[in-house]
């Protein structure tokens, strides 16, 4: 698999939708993962990320022009012990309460399925980021409608282990702007994973379509010790 541009990936698509990044820094000793937030509605745009805890969550930046909170308020990111979870949604929940019955990521997202959002049925992303003794190993799901019937859910779990320095594996909800828009295909892309955190997050953030981007979370974890620094970053503020 051919490694990409992080970075021309984005500058070449005005509406991912919303992604996530998971991998494994340039020197090898920081489990990296990135999500970004995109909109085209007033609704999708009036947002921001806050830090709640160890996680985040979405807000609306201006509450009064808040119309439907279902699918955009949310916690992006919870921590459970030594695992991060990742996802687009309040599915977040879902895998932080199944995991904390022992069940596995993919058996925490059975109970769930695609956005109902008619009619983009937009997928369900989520990754999980599990940290122990100095090692290190990821996976990431994708819950999407049958190439936009409704009527059937296809699920597909990715997993990866032993992940090689300045690399990592990007997935996005949507492969493109449209009407309905047309849901991401494909195993997640493999990107090349470069600089400190300030520089990562400049380099995502600077490549998001201006009129469109939202918001943008990066963490870097330490594999030896599960220290973390995190970077947000919010078009309104």
């Amino acid at each position: 698999m051919e490694m990409l541009s992080l970075e021309k990936e984005l500058q070449s698509n005005a509406y991912p939708g919303r992604g996530i990044v998971i991998g494994k820094s340039e020197d090898g000793k920081k489990a990296v993962t990135a999500y970004f937030i995109m909109g085209r509605s007033e609704n999708s745009r009036n947002r921001v990320f806050v830090e709640d805890g160890k996680g985040i969550r979405t807000q609306a930046f201006d509450p009064s022009k808040l119309t439907d909170p279902s699918l955009i308020i949310y916690a992006p990111v919870r921590v459970l012990g030594n695992k991060t979870i990742v996802t687009n949604g309040d599915q977040t929940d879902t895998i932080y309460e199944g995991m904390d019955k022992q069940m596995t990521f993919e058996q925490s997202l059975r109970s769930r399925e695609f956005e109902p959002d008619a009619p983009n049925y937009t997928p369900r992303i989520s990754g999980i980021m599990h940290i122990e003794n100095g090692t290190y190993n990821y996976a990431m799901s994708i819950l999407k409608s049958a190439n936009g019937n409704p009527e059937a859910c296809n699920r597909y779990t990715f997993a990866y282990e032993n992940c090689l320095a300045g690399e990592g594996r990007f997935i996005h909800t949507y492969q493109g702007d449209g009407n309905p828009l047309p849901s991401f295909e494909g195993e997640p892309k493999l990107v090349s994973i470069s600089g400190d955190i300030d520089t990562f997050t400049n380099k995502i953030w600077n490549s998001l379509n201006e009129d469109n981007k939202v918001s943008l979370f990066v963490r870097f974890i330490d594999i030896e010790t599960g220290e973390y620094e995190t970077r947000i970053v919010n078009k309104n503020q």
